[in-house]
């Protein structure tokens, strides 16, 4: 078969999100003739029809549905592999992904065990709410990621189960509670079951400042001070955290990183 080129996944992906062969054509900084006539001729070397066009709209066939959800799929390997290539070419660095709410518990301990030990390298922490998407784009090197979550394609080793805690103002009606449910949290005009995507210090800080409550996991209690308090939430099951990384890609300095925090956790 005569294979497509990068560009022909691009520009059929214009389409197919915009369908509309001018608003496409205005994306891509191009004409709307040479870009009809790419897609006529990507369709000859497949041949397959993957969209029916009308004066007004255009519309995926079945296989236009396929070759676009395959299409964002070799883009986005693409676009991974070039980020990691970028990175072999930089100074040796550690990026690990952490969900927004880790806290100095295992993350810290994990972090300190690696750097004391042979050979570290420099250690940066990414906090997102997709440690997933991270590692696998090339962001990070490794990430903290729940069991629950989607692992496939992905490498893993168990560290601890965490427990559910909500983080409240200090002066919060229900921080002087020994325990909360989820039911009393979605009460709150301010509780986010999903915290913001910003570092452990600005969260803490937007949560004493009462802008903020959320549910994070225990390990975030040791960073807390006097300003925001911690109540144990009934209901909820426990997370198993898990360290993830690309699978059959190789780092000496990620696999020291791995056995530091497999370490940790079974020394405490």
């Amino acid at each position: 078969m005569d294979r497509p080129e990068v560009r022909d996944l691009v520009y059929f992906v214009a389409v197919a999100e915009h369908r509309h062969f001018g608003k496409a054509a205005a994306q891509l900084g191009m004409a709307q003739p040479p870009l009809s006539r790419a897609i006529s001729r990507l369709e000859r070397r497949m041949g397959v029809p993957l969209l029916t066009r009308t004066s007004r709209r255009v519309d995926l066939t079945a296989a236009g549905e396929v070759f676009l959800r395959e299409s964002r799929r070799l883009l986005a390997g693409l676009d991974s592999a070039v980020r990691r290539t970028q990175q072999a070419a930089r100074p040796r660095r550690l990026v690990v992904a952490a969900p927004t709410g880790t806290g100095a518990g295992l993350l810290a301990e994990m972090l300190d065990a690696y750097r004391s030990g042979p050979e570290p390298v420099p250690v940066d922490v990414h906090f997102t709410g997709d440690t997933g998407g991270a590692v696998r784009d090339g962001t990070a090197d490794a990430a903290l990621m729940c069991s629950s979550d989607d692992l496939d394609g992905l490498e893993t080793v168990d560290l601890v189960d965490e427990t559910p805690i909500a983080l409240l103002p200090a002066g919060h009606p229900l921080a002087a509670r020994d325990t909360l449910t989820m039911a009393d949290l979605e009460r709150d005009e301010h509780f986010q079951a999903q915290p913001p995507e910003v570092g452990l210090d600005e969260l803490l800080d937007r949560i004493a400042l009462g802008e903020l409550v959320v549910l994070s996991g225990a390990s975030a209690a040791g960073r807390l001070g006097s300003s925001v308090v911690a109540v144990p939430v009934l209901g909820v099951p426990a997370k198993q955290i898990v360290m993830a990384w690309p699978r059959a890609t190789p780092s000496a300095a990620r696999d020291r990183l791995v056995r530091a925090a497999v370490a940790t956790v079974r020394s405490g």
